[in-house]
């Protein structure tokens, strides 16, 4: 899950972020006023999607801070977050907040900056980067606007104690997982991020894994809206190759996430070729071992994972298909992957689902293709539970971003990794 937005649209915050003068603070002799100090929102992606959990205070140029004069009620924070697309009376986007958020704790970083950190959980209203609409199934990067106010002096370590007057919000959008894919746009014009492994260049050739996300986060272009953002964001499916496990069992590997124009599922064929054209011009400026190149996917992306493998039978190493769709959808038409296809398939497959899936029938649709497709394996969870949090039935995907799927002992990164192109 083109707008001329960028991809950190975040409202200004300068006019609405404003400082107070404290009581009593003027009694110091050595009392000391900054006009400006701009903060960036720090985020992190869970299980169920990103959110902002804690925000850096460029507070390094003031001087020392001494860390006791900190304290959980040094600031307070007020988060707002809307669409950036209007939204019909009729309709709904979840995830929209205009609330105040909890300070945890407040520490120094290493540069001598505050860092505020914020409660979040799994599920949590508040924190959220991202919205859902829901007449069009669509993720969107939220506006946020953040208002910072200090309650309480901070106090350097030489005694003089400062008064923020104005915290002014900074465009940027921090996360160091998602920040670590480039952005690129295909000659055909279909965006797409791309993780390059450490020393790239020094190690012979590496893996590419293809991750193609779920309907929710491919773009609406009625609305001018295509960010190449929510495919990083949405959930762990992509990130996860990227974490230094995945990135240990793979021996370094490439991790391209294309976006779709629309979903996946509504014109599987005609996006094939559009990312077949990405997989070559990432293969021909990469170090890419071309009988190591994977395909993953959830939803949407589960159903076009398979696809590709039906279009380019000789392409990939392995296909990892989560909560696929191959029947009909909606009921009544024709089957996106029909039988026969499913049975020629040549590709190495490991296919994933949950047994209490209410968005894509499990034995309909993964069950199905399973005893269809030569040689393939499959896991089949109850419920799809990490961390002590029950998830949708149908983010089974968590799983495969967690490499939790194994047979026999072998879980799935490690299958996939030993795969080379037949």
């Amino acid at each position: 899950m083109a707008r001329p937005i960028s991809r950190r649209t975040i409202l200004a915050a300068g006019t609405g972020a404003a400082g107070l003068s404290l009581p009593g603070v003027a009694a110091y002799a050595d009392d000391h006023a900054t006009t400006s100090v701009r903060f960036t929102l720090n985020a992190q992606v869970l299980d169920g999607g990103e959110q902002v959990t804690s925000i850096t205070l460029n507070t390094a140029r003031l001087g020392p801070i001494d860390p006791a004069s900190l304290t959980t009620g040094t600031f307070t924070v007020h988060a707002k977050a809307t669409s950036p697309i209007p939204i019909a009376d009729d309709d709904v986007i979840f995830n929209e907040y205009d609330l105040d958020r909890t300070v945890t704790a407040v520490r120094l970083d290493r540069r001598g900056n505050i860092v505020l950190d914020l409660s979040h959980a799994e599920g949590r209203t508040g924190g959220s980067t991202l919205g859902y609409i829901e007449s069009k199934s669509r993720n969107v990067m939220l506006d946020l606007a953040y208002t910072i106010t200090q309650r309480a002096p901070i106090v350097l370590l030489d005694h003089r104690s400062i008064t923020i007057e104005n915290f002014v919000q900074s465009h940027r959008l921090s996360d160091p997982e998602v920040d670590a894919f480039s952005f690129h746009i295909s000659g055909s014009g279909m965006k797409y991020r791309l993780y390059s492994p450490t020393h790239a260049s020094r190690r012979g050739k590496r893996p590419l894994i293809v991750w193609l996300h779920g309907g929710g986060e491919g773009a609406s272009l009625p609305d001018n809206y295509y960010d190449n953002e929510t495919t990083l964001r949405a959930n762990r499916g992509a990130l996860g190759f990227a974490t230094p496990q995945a990135q240990r069992i793979f021996n370094g590997a490439y991790v391209l996430v294309p976006q779709s124009t629309s979903a996946w599922m509504q014109d599987g064929p005609r996006f094939a070729p559009l990312i077949h054209e990405i997989i070559g011009d990432v293969t021909r400026r990469n170090r890419i071992d071309h009988d190591r190149i994977y395909v993953a996917g959830c939803s949407n992306g589960g159903y076009m994972s398979m696809k590709m493998t039906t279009v380019y039978p000789n392409l990939f190493a392995a296909s990892v298909p989560i909560c696929g769709v191959v029947t009909s959808f909606p009921p009544g038409g024709a089957p996106l992957i029909p039988d026969s296809e499913l049975a020629r398939i040549t590709t190495p497959s490991w296919l994933v689902t949950s047994l209490d899936d209410t968005t894509v029938d499990p034995q309909a649709n993964t069950s199905h293709a399973h005893d269809l497709i030569p040689d393939s394996l499959m896991t089949l969870y109850d419920h799809v539970v990490w961390n002590g949090h029950q998830f949708a039935g149908h983010w089974s995907w968590i799983y495969v971003a967690r490499n939790d799927p194994s047979i026999n002992g072998t879980h799935i990164w490690q299958w996939m990794a030993a795969q080379h192109r037949r």
